[in-house]
């Protein structure tokens, strides 16, 4: 492995694994991420992937040899690193997890004090350098410093404790959700949520689908993203009657939702029922959402006495512009959701959680609190294009649809907008991917046929 860590991404560490990522690689970010940062104590944790644990251990002992105590939280998903690193008041936190990526990839997901994001911009690249260039490897120190101290906490039962905080047990009827673990990393919340219910006397059946950790994924990647990934769920909703089906990604740090007739419901529209709840409890609240399909969120938050605000895609734009703004909360339409509450992270069990409330306070199905939004607002989902050149494929596009729009917006990638419908272009930070929105007024056929046209001409 030359010195080149191209592991390192635009807000994490990701790669094949023993191609880009291995215990040396992981060695070397544990020491790199002590000394760049000046850490005194971190936490670290995994996800249920079988190679998490040994680039752990790894890692940890590269932050040890750097004079780091180390507190290891065990098999646990992203959010309860994130809520760790505040609660416990340390330095930094890292999960080892690939989220949903194949089985053979792996990486690290950092944060600093406070569980501030470390991306790009805000240090990675400097812990990338250090950490390529090795520059403890010829240090003359002979041992003198001490090594950090490594201890095994569980912070589960205060971090169930918090989430339940976030609704008004009061409020609970009666309720039967599917949850769908993925491969397993998500379980443990659940078993820990379902005795505190039980002890509180919460009438809410959890009816469990790919329950246990599996490091070897039989149930596919764990990304319910994808539709083939998300049969499992729908199907157990249909057969227990449930009021709702819930299915995780590998980190557990993303909530897909599925109603009570088993269909998948688009993130986008999360979003918008999330922020109306929010905006119920905390008129005139700031509320955070990205720029590839708007105009629902815009109008419900607009309508509840909000103040929408748009920002750049991407955890480490949001969680800075959310502690900027002060906002309540944040969703991105790829079912990422931040809280105010939640040091400004996001969390993929806090989402089911309010919309199970809101089903109680309500009194209505799930269909029929999304269906009207659906409506009003039809979308195309997001389509990725895998083009050999993006940057003049989405310069073709604009050229062909600038001279007649109403609004361009260039907060990230293209936004374009006429009377009647708009569209968001942008390229992948990752990968040679341009991934178009579309979105209409009331009107499916003109969003499906404009989708159609921008594809023909993103792909010629």
């Amino acid at each position: 492995m030359g010195n080149q860590l191209s592991c390192f991404k635009a807000y994490d560490i990701r790669g094949e694994l023993e191609v880009e990522l291995d215990d040396d690689v992981a060695y070397r970010v544990g020491r790199a991420f002590a000394r760049t940062l000046k850490l005194k104590t971190v936490v670290v944790g995994g996800d249920a992937r079988a190679t998490s644990e040994g680039l752990k251990l790894a890692l940890a002992k590269g932050l040890r040899e750097e004079g780091c105590d180390v507190i290891d939280i065990g098999m646990v998903g992203t959010e309860e690193i994130y809520f760790a690193t505040s609660h416990l008041g340390v330095d930094g936190g890292v999960e080892v997890t690939a989220s949903h990526n194949p089985i053979n990839y792996n990486g690290m997901k950092l944060v600093r004090e406070q569980s501030k994001p470390v991306s790009g911009d805000t240090g990675l690249r400097d812990i990338q350098k250090m950490a390529e260039d090795q520059p403890w490897l010829d240090e003359a120190d002979n041992g003198i410093k001490p090594q950090g101290k490594y201890s095994q906490v569980s912070i589960l039962d205060d971090y169930v404790l918090h989430l339940l905080g976030y609704i008004n047990v009061k409020n609970i009827k009666p309720l039967k959700l599917v949850v769908n673990s993925g491969n397993g990393s998500a379980g443990h919340v659940i078993d820990a949520l379902e005795m505190l219910f039980e002890e509180l006397l919460l009438p809410i059946e959890f009816i469990k689908v790919h329950h246990q950790p599996d490091a070897t994924f039989p149930n596919g990647i764990p990304n319910p993203l994808l539709p083939e990934n998300r049969a499992d769920t729908s199907n157990m909703v249909r057969q227990h009657n449930a009021d709702m089906g819930i299915a995780w990604d590998g980190d557990f740090d993303r909530c897909f939702l599925f109603d009570e007739k088993g269909e998948f419901i688009e993130g986008y529209y999360i979003v918008g029922l999330l922020a109306d709840a929010f905006l119920k409890k905390q008129p005139k609240a700031k509320i955070i959402y990205d720029p590839r399909l708007t105009w629902n969120t815009q109008e419900i938050v607009s309508q509840a006495g909000g103040i929408p605000v748009m920002s750049k895609t991407g955890h480490a734009f949001i969680k800075e512009r959310m502690r900027k703004e002060d906002a309540i909360y944040g969703g991105e339409m790829s079912a990422h959701h931040y809280f105010k509450d939640f040091f400004y992270c996001d969390s993929g069990m806090i989402p089911w959680m309010l919309v199970a409330e809101l089903l109680c306070v309500e009194s209505r199905t799930l269909s029929s609190m999304v269906a009207e939004r659906i409506a009003k607002f039809p979308s195309s989902g997001e389509i990725n294009s895998k083009l050999a050149d993006p940057k003049a494929a989405i310069e073709r596009v604009l050229a062909a649809y600038k001279d007649e729009a109403i609004a361009i917006d260039m907060t990230d990638g293209i936004g374009v907008e006429y009377k009647d419908w708009r569209f968001n272009l942008r390229s992948s930070n990752t990968e040679p991917v341009v991934r178009l929105n579309v979105e209409s007024r009331a009107d499916v056929a003109l969003m499906q046929s404009k989708t159609e046209d921008i594809l023909k001409l993103l792909r010629q």
